[in-house]
């Protein structure tokens, strides 16, 4: 359990390397991670369940560093253009395409520092804590839209296979079936049932852009 949630991504992390070619990944799914599983840090803070799933967010976060210190390697092997973008020029424009693994330590150790001073401040409130919960699950719910989103974009699922989306959907619904059994709060069922629903679409996704590429060089 504290590892089948970054399992998935190291089939892609292997092709990545092996292809040199960061097409068919998002690395906004890493930040969408990364925020969810900072949130859920401070969120089992507030209210304690089980150990696993804390350690399963740690597990998660350093795979997505691990994926976006090799994304950060293979674009600046491919680089044509001598530009670089940092986090330090402010451009919103550039947000989260940044050339250096520094850039988004940075920008989430000042998230992390964010979300610390506001949990001390309010960590007596229920409320808040609820809140917190809501919104870390409601963060990892979203994770493949960014993917679902790119997919849609480029008419592509380069990068991907069938076997990679029926890992995510076979550790969500492991992960889902867990929640359930072992009573963890609402939010996170209800957020692994969300994600079941957008690893269908993607796989979907992979099967439809499939046929027409094969269609194309028939």
């Amino acid at each position: 359990m504290v590892l089948g949630g970054a399992l998935p991504y190291v089939p892609q992390y292997q092709e990545i390397r092996r292809s040199s070619n960061t097409e068919g990944f998002s690395t906004r799914v890493c930040l969408v991670l990364l925020v969810a599983n900072i949130l859920r840090i401070f969120f089992w803070i507030g209210k304690q369940f089980e150990m696993t799933l804390l350690l399963q967010s740690v597990v998660m976060i350093l795979a997505m560093f691990a994926m976006l210190h090799l994304c950060c390697a293979v674009q600046h092997t491919n680089r044509v253009s001598t530009r670089r973008h940092r986090l330090s020029d402010l451009d919103f424009h550039y947000f989260w395409q940044w050339s250096a693994l520094e850039d988004y330590l940075l920008f989430c150790f000042g998230f992390t520092v964010l979300c610390a001073v506001v949990t001390l401040l309010l960590l007596d409130s229920p409320v808040f804590v609820e809140a917190l919960g809501s919104l870390a699950v409601t963060f990892e719910a979203m994770l493949g839209l960014p993917q679902l989103l790119q997919n849609f974009h480029n008419r592509s699922t380069k990068g991907m296979s069938v076997k990679m989306v029926l890992l995510w959907t076979a550790g969500d619904a492991f992960k889902t079936a867990y929640f359930v059994m072992n009573e963890s709060p609402t939010q996170f069922w209800v957020c692994g049932s969300f994600q079941i629903l957008i690893d269908a679409a993607i796989l979907l996704q992979v099967l439809l852009y499939g046929q027409d590429t094969r269609a194309k060089l028939g």
